[in-house]
C-alpha cells in the first residue's frame, strides 16, 4: 500500500510540475525536473501495470490542468451544459493521458540501466512527437524553455524537441540522484555543456518593413444581418486604410486581417470580393485576410487569401490542421455539438501556405496550426521570408491561459525557423515576434483597432527548417530500441567461493 501511495503522490507532483512550468503559471524552472518525481516512484515499482496507471494519472492530471479551458469553450460556444462540458474535458484528458501511461510503463526497466539518462530522454521525446499525427500536440514540454537562453539555442537546430530532450534528461538525472544511483550514471549530463558551443539566439536583422493590421474584436457569437455586415465592412476598411495610408508614417509592405468569425465569403460574395480588391488597390500593397471557401462537395474550408497590390487574387491557403471540436469532431465525441456555425465538418486543405504576390512572399498558417512545428518549418524551408499566423482566439473568451499558451507556441515557431512572425488576431494578442521569440508592437487586447507591426524578411534557412523532425523521430526509434534492450537479462557472474 505504501508503494501505491508513493506512485500516486509522485504522479500528481510531476503533473503539477509540468503544468506549472507552462502558461499561465510560467514557473519554467520546474521544467528541468518536472518528470523527476514520477521517475523516482517508477524506480521503486517493478509491476508494469502499476507503472502504466501511474503514468496515466500523471497524464490525466496534466492535460486536465493545461487544457481545462476546453470545458469553457464547449459550454459557451458548443451548446453543452456544465456537467457535459466537464465530462468532455475528463474524457479528453483520459485519452491524452495514455501517452504518459505508455511512457511510464516503458521507462521502468530503463531506469535500472547505466544508460538510463539518454534512454529515457530519447523515449520521452519520441513519444512527444507522436502527439501531432494523433491529432492534438498543443504544448510540448520544451516550450517552457522559451525564456531560457542556453537550452533555447537548440531550437533552430532540433526544434522544440531538442529542449524537450534536455528537460527529460535532467529530470532523469534528478530521479537517479534521489534513487542514490552511482554518480557515473549522471555523467551523461555533462554533455549539456556542449550547448555553449551553439550560437546564442539573437534577433538578427532589425525590422525594416511594416504591416498594417486589423484587430476587429468581433464577438464569436455575434449574428450578422446584412445591414450589420455592410456597416462592419465599411468601418473595418476605413480603419485599415487610415492606418495603411497615414502620410506621417512610412508606406506599408503588407495589409493583414485575421481569421475572424465574421461571414467573409470571398468566393461566394461578389460584393465583398469587390470591396477586398478595392482595399488592396487603394493601399497599393498585398492584402492577406481570412475567409471561408468550399470544396467541390460544398464542404467549408478555413482559408486565407492573398491579393496583390492591384486587387487581383495572388494565392490561397486552406487550413490543413483542423481544431478538434471546433472544426471537426474527434472519434468518440460525436455527441458534442460543434463550436463552428458552418454546416458540416470543415474539410482539411492540402496545399502549402507559402503565398506570393509580385515581389512579396509570406508563409501563412492559421490559428491552431502554430502547435505543429513541422508544418510551420515547411514554410521557412520553402523560402517564405516572413511568417504570418492568422488567428481568432475569441472562442477562448477572456481567459488568459489558452491565449498565453497560444502565443508561446507562435514564439517558439519564430525561434525554430529564425523568422519574424506576424501574429494577427481577432481580439488579441496581435503583435510581431522576432527570431529570438520576443514580442514587439503588441496591440491592446479586446479592442477594435488597426495598427502597425514592424518586421524584417530573411532568406536564412535554419537547420530545423531545412531538415525537420529527424531528431524527434530518431528519438522514437532509438528510445524503443533501448527499451527492448532493457528487457534483456543482465549477466552478473556469481562471486567465486573461497
Amino acid at each position: 500500500m505504501r508503494r501505491t501511495h508513493l506512485l500516486g503522490l509522485c504522479a500528481a507532483v510531476s503533473a503539477v510540475f509540468m503544468a506549472a512550468s507552462l502558461p499561465p503559471w510560467n514557473l519554467a524552472f520546474l521544467a528541468p525536473v518536472a518528470l523527476a518525481p514520477l521517475l523516482f516512484a517508477l524506480g521503486h515499482e517493478g509491476d508494469g501495470k502499476a507503472r502504466f496507471f501511474a503514468g496515466w494519472l500523471t497524464g490525466f492530471l496534466y492535460w486536465a490542468a493545461v487544457c481545462h479551458w476546453i470545458g469553457d469553450v464547449l459550454s459557451n460556444h458548443g451548446g453543452l451544459n456544465a456537467p457535459l462540458a466537464v465530462l468532455a474535458v475528463v474524457l479528453f484528458a483520459l485519452a491524452k493521458g495514455l501517452h504518459l501511461a505508455v511512457f511510464a510503463w516503458m521507462a521502468g526497466p530503463m531506469l535500472k540501466r547505466w544508460w538510463a539518462v539518454p534512454a529515457i530522454a530519447l523515449l520521452w521525446t519520441g513519444l512527444e512527437r507522436t502527439h501531432a499525427p494523433l491529432g492534438f500536440p498543443w504544448l510540448q514540454l520544451g516550450n517552457a524553455g522559451i525564456e531560457m537562453a542556453l537550452p533555447l539555442r537548440l531550437a533552430p537546430v532540433l526544434g522544440v524537441y531538442g529542449l524537450t530532450f534536455i528537460f527529460a534528461a535532467t529530470s532523469t538525472g534528478a530521479a537517479l540522484a534521489a534513487l542514490k544511483r552511482p554518480r557515473r550514471q549522471l555523467a551523461w549530463l555533462a554533455g549539456i555543456g556542449l550547448l555553449w558551443a551553439l550560437p546564442a539566439i539573437e534577433t538578427g536583422k532589425g525590422p525594416d518593413k511594416q504591416a498594417a493590421v486589423l484587430q476587429p474584436n468581433f464577438d464569436a457569437s455575434q449574428g450578422w444581418p446584412e445591414a450589420e455586415k455592410d456597416r462592419m465592412l465599411r468601418q473595418t476598411a476605413y480603419l485599415t486604410l487610415a492606418e495603411a495610408l497615414d502620410p506621417a508614417r512610412p508606406a506599408v509592405d503588407l495589409v493583414v486581417w485575421p481569421e475572424a468569425p465574421a461571414p467573409l465569403y470571398y468566393y461566394n460574395d461578389e460584393k465583398f470580393r469587390t470591396q477586398a480588391g478595392t482595399l488592396a488597390r487603394l493601399a497599393g500593397t498585398p492584402f492577406l485576410f481570412g475567409t471561408v471557401a468550399y470544396t467541390e462537395k460544398q464542404e467549408p474550408l478555413n482559408t486565407s487569401v492573398l491579393l496583390d497590390g492591384r486587387g487581383r487574387l495572388a494565392g490561397r491557403y486552406d487550413k490543413r490542421m483542423l481544431v478538434p471540436f471546433g472544426e471537426y469532431i474527434p472519434w468518440g465525441f460525436g455527441w458534442i455539438e460543434k463550436i463552428s456555425t458552418e454546416a458540416g465538418n470543415y474539410a482539411a486543405g492540402e496545399t502549402s501556405g507559402r503565398l506570393v504576390a509580385g515581389n512579396r512572399s509570406v508563409g501563412v498558417f492559421i490559428c491552431y496550426e502554430s502547435a505543429f512545428p513541422h508544418l510551420v518549418r515547411e514554410l521557412a524551408g520553402q523560402g517564405a521570408p516572413v511568417l504570418v499566423n492568422l488567428t481568432n482566439d475569441g472562442y477562448f473568451g477572456g481567459g488568459g491561459a489558452p491565449r498565453s499558451q497560444h502565443v508561446m507556441l507562435a514564439r517558439m515557431r519564430a525561434v525554430e525557423n529564425r523568422r519574424w512572425l506576424l501574429r494577427v488576431a481577432n481580439d488579441g494578442l496581435t503583435g510581431s515576434i522576432d527570431p529570438a521569440g520576443r514580442m514587439h508592437d503588441p496591440l491592446p487586447e479586446f479592442k477594435k483597432m488597426a495598427g502597425r507591426l514592424r518586421y524584417a524578411e530573411s532568406s536564412e534557412i535554419s537547420v530545423y527548417s531545412r531538415f525537420g523532425d529527424w531528431f524527434a523521430w530518431g528519438c522514437l526509434v532509438f528510445g524503443a530500441g533501448l527499451w527492448l534492450l532493457a528487457q534483456m537479462p543482465v549477466y552478473r557472474p556469481l562471486p567465486k567461493s573461497k
